[in-house]
């Protein structure tokens, strides 16, 4: 997955989404044939990393597969989070896309660190995509897992450079984090790191598991920070709640009746809030006034979970992590949450963004 429909699942102000052809020709100005290691070192200074796939690679994906010819030494990254996996490769992008949240350079603070001394361009879906800037960073691969691509506007960027996108069968904004993670690293000719990032996440979720087995068959709900427009984003199982499933919690039935189309979130209306009591819920917001609102709408405050001690409400980050559903911002996820949840468990979770 990733991004979902919903006020976190839209890439306007309004609506941040939550919430991814034969061979591709290549366009003037896209490099080609083989790059030498010292030609490389030029280009992409700030990589960490050296391919172990032999180019050129082809990528499959849902409008049909992408030659990349050599290794591409000018990423652009017009999803909103692929970011992190290139980061986590050892690829430096020359361009991410600002999702929401202005983080320097659109990295959140789990990533920061890989970004080291780069300054990439940071790109907007605000009004679309932005095909002449995307242009003028003469990119030799698009990266757009994440990015609501169309049969259209993938066209557009193929003319522009190759471009990967997601896996036959994704929607606009959601396919799993396995399946991004290991498109992106193909197309960089790191698949096997690919690998070795998705196993580490999965083992992390089975190691903490196993440490918390109180979590086991608990219920859970999660849910996004505030109202909009009149009703809480609240997810079914599967949508974006694998980080508390691989933990052995077991998601609250019945909201995907409640959710306008399939793959999207539940709308919990105010007074029908009861339907998401839990043995622990979720909420995702990022401020103070926002734990305010949630418990000012409707029988919030009256839900066992919220009146027992037993509801987290995130800080903006914890929140964000959970949003971006890559291996790196699991691990962040895991890390931060785990302790939280221990004390939701025992109804011990303050009612603070603070934890």
């Amino acid at each position: 997955m990733n991004l979902i429909n919903g006020p976190r699942g839209a890439v306007s102000a309004a609506g941040r989404i939550l919430a991814l052809a034969a061979a591709v020709a290549l366009a003037g100005g896209v490099l080609t044939g083989c790059t030498t290691a010292s030609t490389a070192a030029e280009q992409n200074p700030n990589y960490t990393t050296e391919p172990t796939d032999a180019f050129p690679v082809t990528v499959e994906h849902q409008f049909g597969e992408t030659v990349v010819p050599s290794e591409p030494q000018r990423v652009v990254v017009v999803g909103l989070t692929e970011q992190d996996i290139l980061l986590e490769l050892g690829v430096t992008p020359v361009a991410t896309t600002e999702w929401y949240g202005e983080q320097p350079y659109a990295v959140w603070p789990w990533a920061q660190d890989l970004l080291g001394e780069a300054e990439p361009t940071v790109l907007s879906q605000t009004d679309g995509l932005e095909y002449e800037k995307i242009a003028s960073l003469k990119p030799d691969l698009i990266v757009g897992t994440n990015a609501g691509l169309t049969q259209e506007t993938y066209d557009k960027l193929t003319e522009i450079a190759p471009t990967v996108t997601s896996v036959e069968g994704s929607g606009l904004y959601f396919s799993s984090w396995q399946d991004q993670t290991r498109q992106v690293a193909a197309a960089v000719g790191r698949s096997a790191a690919g690998e070795e990032l998705i196993e580490g996440v999965e083992q992390a979720y089975a190691d903490a598991a196993a440490a918390h087995p109180e979590f086991a068959g608990l219920t859970a709900s999660f849910s996004q920070g505030v109202p909009y427009e009149g009703n809480m984003y609240v997810y079914p199982d599967g949508l974006n709640t694998d980080f508390l499933t691989d933990l052995g919690f077991v998601m609250t039935p019945g909201l995907e009746e409640y959710a306008a189309e399939e793959g999207q979130q539940a709308l919990i209306s105010p007074e029908n809030m009861g339907l998401i009591d839990a043995d622990v819920i979720v909420f995702a917001t990022e401020s103070a006034d926002g734990v305010d609102e949630v418990l000012d709408f409707g029988t919030t405050k009256s839900l066992s979970a919220v009146s027992g001690g037993h509801a987290i409400f995130t800080d903006p980050d914890l929140a964000g992590a959970i949003y971006f559903l890559t291996p790196l911002s699991q691990k962040y996820v895991l890390d931060q949450l785990v302790p939280r949840l221990v004390d939701a468990v025992n109804g011990a979770a303050p009612q603070s963004i603070e934890g």
